[in-house]
């Protein structure tokens, strides 16, 4: 990763957290003020919890992302919810693309392209997910797949904005399983080459994150691997207990 471009570590709470998940976001917040992490650090929590953790967190370094956007700003869309509407709850990411809304959702490149551009226009920074499946990486055709997701899934529209991709491998999600660190240089340098083909000398600023079964116990060998500019984590980012060791592996 360019040493301009400071790292991103992102917690992405999905469908965990109440009220009361606050505390943990809270004590993540007090550990960074007493000794400052060498990354940005954001969290992902659930829609509800945007407006209160956003309060909650005010003045602390900890930013705020949300997991999802309507590509549209506003209208009748039930169960839906607008890029401006996350910006005034107080979030300034938001993730797009995520590999269980193409799985479960049906979301396609276009959809995402659509969603990043939403973002963008309310003044969030995008974290654009990108991955292949197991059976894709057995064939041979995981790099072809995922810069063919770049392609399709970055609108030119980003060339001089803040951004971010995240590497999914969809197998490492949840499994335990995480791929060679071979397997991760070779795909991040691949993923770089895509994104500065797609959008030029911005893509170079971009940073890089990795998302596959990120832990406390392999995040300092994963993150000093080469183009790896940070980390998406799901589980793992619960707990501020289990978050800060690899906030502070970078």
């Amino acid at each position: 990763m360019p040493k301009s471009v400071r790292p991103l570590i992102a917690g992405n709470w999905k469908m965990n957290g109440l009220g009361a998940s606050l505390a943990e976001a809270l004590t993540l917040a007090e550990a960074l003020t007493e000794i400052p992490a060498n990354a940005r650090v954001a969290l992902c929590p659930p829609f509800t919890l945007i407006g209160r953790m956003a309060t909650a967190l005010k003045g602390s370094t900890v930013e705020i992302g949300a997991q999802d956007v309507h590509p549209q700003a506003s209208g009748a869309y039930t169960g839906d919810i607008a890029a401006a509407m996350l910006a005034d709850a107080g979030a300034t990411l938001v993730i797009v693309g995520h590999s269980e809304r193409r799985t479960m959702h049906g979301e396609t490149d276009a959809d995402v392209a659509k969603k990043v551009e939403a973002a963008l226009a309310s003044g969030l920074e995008p974290i654009v997910c990108v991955g292949e499946t197991l059976e894709e990486r057995k064939s041979g055709k995981a790099e072809a797949i995922v810069c063919g997701q770049i392609e399709g899934s970055l609108p030119k529209v980003l060339e001089g904005r803040a951004f971010s991709v995240a590497y999914e491998p969809v197998w490492a999600i949840g499994t335990g399983l995480t791929p060679s660190n071979e397997e991760i240089v070779a795909m991040h340098a691949a993923i770089r080459a895509a994104i500065v083909d797609r959008v030029g000398e911005t893509g170079r600023k971009a940073a890089i994150l990795y998302g596959g079964s990120v832990k406390p116990a392999n995040a300092m060998e994963i993150l000093a691997l080469p183009e790896v500019g940070g980390a998406l984590v799901g589980g793992a980012s619960l707990k501020a207990a289990d978050f800060l060791p690899i906030v502070r592996a970078i």
